[in-house]
């Protein structure tokens, strides 16, 4: 008998500044069918909330939160999805390197809540830890389920990584898909990528998404998790 809950289909995708094969991107993304995308390295420049626009339209989605105030992390939904609030955090600035920062968006979907949040680390190993731990501080301080996907910049055996992962389910420890790795798709090495999830919440399935169409839309692979959100 399958777990009771209220079923979820996540997608976390950078989606490499939409520097690729942009209809590949939004083939990859329809194809895949998601409730929400969590988005890194999304529009965060000139016009960036048309080009937000835009891209959710070309995956058949709706901006819930993101873009510039935090830093081209993006947050879209189908109307499946209710989003209630939303916020934008900033990580301090390290002189000379680039902005990070995440998004977060309160949603409820089939009568459950819970918190979606995405955030990209730097490629900096000296910055990530304090990134990290600052993501991890608004993650912990909700009463809500999480959901949350990011770029970390580093795999699970890196402090970054443990920082978020502490109390969580790592989505492809749960469905054994750890050795799946994300990064690039030009020469998949690594598992950089990651969706991590609230105990309370069953990881009913877990995918990387590699194709030909993925390959030609961004250097990152997509993760793709169906889920159980709990209703008690």
């Amino acid at each position: 008998m399958a777990a009771p809950g209220v079923p979820l289909r996540v997608l976390s995708y950078n989606v490499h500044s939409q520097r690729d094969d942009t209809a590949a991107l939004a083939e990859v993304v329809r194809e895949a069918a998601p409730d929400v995308v969590i988005v890194q390295e999304g529009p965060r420049r000139f016009r960036w909330r048309q080009k937000s626009a835009t891209l959710a339209e070309s995956f058949g989605m709706v901006v819930a939160a993101g873009g510039l105030p935090s830093l081209g992390n993006l947050l879209l939904t189908t109307l499946r999805v209710r989003v209630t609030e939303t916020r934008c955090q900033r990580y301090p600035l390290t002189p000379g390197r680039h902005l990070r920062g995440a998004a977060y968006a309160r949603c409820r979907v089939g009568g459950v809540d819970f918190l979606l949040a995405g955030s990209h680390l730097s490629t900096d190993p000296a910055e990530r830890p304090a990134q990290a731990a600052a993501f991890k501080r608004e993650l912990a301080a909700s009463p809500l389920p999480v959901v949350a996907g990011a770029d970390l910049n580093e795999g699970p055996d890196g402090p970054a990584w443990r920082t978020v992962a502490e109390g969580l389910t790592d989505t492809a420890v749960a469905a054994d898909r750890a050795d799946r790795h994300t990064f690039s798709c030009a020469d998949p090495r690594r598992r950089i990528d990651a969706l991590f999830v609230d105990p309370r919440i069953t990881v009913a399935d877990y995918d990387v998404v590699d194709t030909p169409r993925t390959r030609r839309a961004s250097d990152h692979f997509p993760v793709l998790v169906d889920l159980l959100l709990p209703t008690d």
